[in-house]
């Protein structure tokens, strides 16, 4: 019996929900990543970059008491002390507004990058590592704030390539007032779980294990979610109930969100419970088809900045950059990429530094099969042999790289067209954000 050799990619094996991500994939995250926060900075949010892991009871007094199974924890050597890895950037950045910001004018508009780590949970999420850029809004109550956010979530999406997607609106105050401060901590965490799961028969059981007073209204709110016509009938149903401000609230915000145009992308869920407990008003995730989850989500949490001694409201949104990549293939929206020129000639050809001066990447082969195939395999999109310009692809004569064109767009160049991978005209490439 003849032995296999073993796949390489098996003879390094990569932690449970590690990732590398090769040439392609770490560009478009790039592109995608860097759409998002040039279209924050145009909203006057500033970046920061908070560190990967603290101390766990900084964290901890951010996210409530963490679940050691949850987040990544481990002794940090030089002081002896606990530390995690971040599940969430928001504790961080209520952090550094209440600390290192503390002594600016607010309001304090914040834009972030970087990875969060959480436990593998649930079929839809395969990774560990979480690739996110967002934002966190300080001093701005809702519904201003909010409103804010949502129509930056929007421009964000639409800026990426996104056109088809959801936000879907909903408060943390509705379910936080139907559950009485009466009942215990394990009959509120099980009545909270049976409304996320939107089991009518789990929440019944529940309800009447504690003994909650507010039973047929938790059991409504599975069927109080879709359009406006939703939320009215709710408004109506918890007139009666704790319940009835946040509510109101929330249909107030659907209207005004609306009336600026945001409309065709909204729905509404009032019994939204998902999020962690920071959460104190508005909540909000966006989805579109091709994902298996939300692709971004946020809300108001106003309590969180005054656990590190600054009272302020707050509220925020982070988009997942894996999950929007995936929108946008299903959508089929490709990556704008320039022309990148392979010169066949020695490292000291004079073209490569007049390509680089012009903004083109540029590097030198000495071989023309050489460069044809190398160009090939890294996704280069030129080749100049003497003279003559060579497509790739099919080693067909192609005319050169035009300055100031766009790339293609899913097969079809704009300002040159690709024809059966031939350029005519453009720079070539992928518009493939993520």
């Amino acid at each position: 019996m003849s032995l296999q050799t073993p796949s390489p990619s098996l003879e390094h094996p990569l932690p449970a929900g590690m990732r590398d991500l090769l040439p392609e994939e770490a560009a478009a995250r790039r592109d995608l990543s860097r759409t998002m926060l040039d279209r924050f900075a145009l909203h006057g949010f500033v970046l920061v970059t908070p560190p990967v892991f603290e101390f766990a009871d900084v964290l901890e007094r951010g996210l409530g008491t963490l679940d050691p199974a949850d987040v990544l924890r481990f002794v940090e050597p030089e002081s002896g002390e606990v530390a995690a890895l971040r599940p969430d950037m928001t504790p961080q950045i209520a952090r550094m507004v209440a600390t290192r910001l503390r002594d600016r004018p607010l309001p304090c508009r914040l834009g972030y990058e970087g990875t969060v780590m959480r436990r593998l949970s649930g079929r839809a999420r395969k990774q560990r590592q979480i690739p996110q850029v967002g934002v966190e809004l300080v001093g701005v109550a809702g519904p201003e704030g909010d409103l804010e956010l949502i129509g930056l979530m929007v421009d964000a999406l639409r800026a990426a390539g996104l056109e088809e997607f959801t936000i879907d609106l909903g408060d943390a105050g509705v379910v936080r007032a139907l559950l009485a401060e009466t009942l215990s901590p394990e009959h509120r965490g099980a009545l909270t779980k049976a409304v996320a799961r939107k089991d009518d028969a789990e929440i019944a059981e529940a309800g009447a294990a504690a003994g909650a007073p507010y039973v047929d209204a938790l059991r409504a709110l599975p069927r109080l979610s879709g359009g406006r016509e939703a939320l009215v009938e709710g408004v109506a149903f918890l007139a009666r109930t704790p319940a009835s401000a946040a509510a109101s609230r929330l249909l107030a915000l659907f209207d005004a969100a609306s009336a600026a145009g945001l409309g065709p992308h909204l729905s509404a869920d009032l019994g939204e419970v998902r999020g962690f407990s920071y959460y104190t008003g508005t909540v909000f995730h966006a989805y579109a088809p091709g994902t298996g989850d939300a692709l971004a989500s946020g809300g108001r949490y106003d309590e969180l900045l005054a656990r590190f001694g600054l009272d302020a409201q707050a509220a925020g949104f982070a988009v997942d950059l894996d999950r929007a990549r995936e929108a946008l293939q299903a959508a089929h929206v490709g990556r704008e990429r320039a022309a990148r020129v392979v010169v066949v000639g020695g490292p000291r050809d004079p073209r490569l530094a007049a390509f680089r001066r012009g903004g083109t990447a540029a590097v030198a082969i000495g071989d023309r099969a050489a460069a044809l195939k190398w160009a090939r395999s890294w996704g280069f999109s030129h080749v100049l042999d003497g003279s003559s310009w060579v497509d790739p692809q099919t080693g067909a004569p192609a005319a050169p790289p035009a300055a100031g064109d766009t790339t293609t767009r899913g097969g079809t160049t704009q300002g040159g067209t690709t024809q059966g991978g031939t350029t005519q005209g453009g720079t070539t490439g992928e518009r493939g954000h993520s």
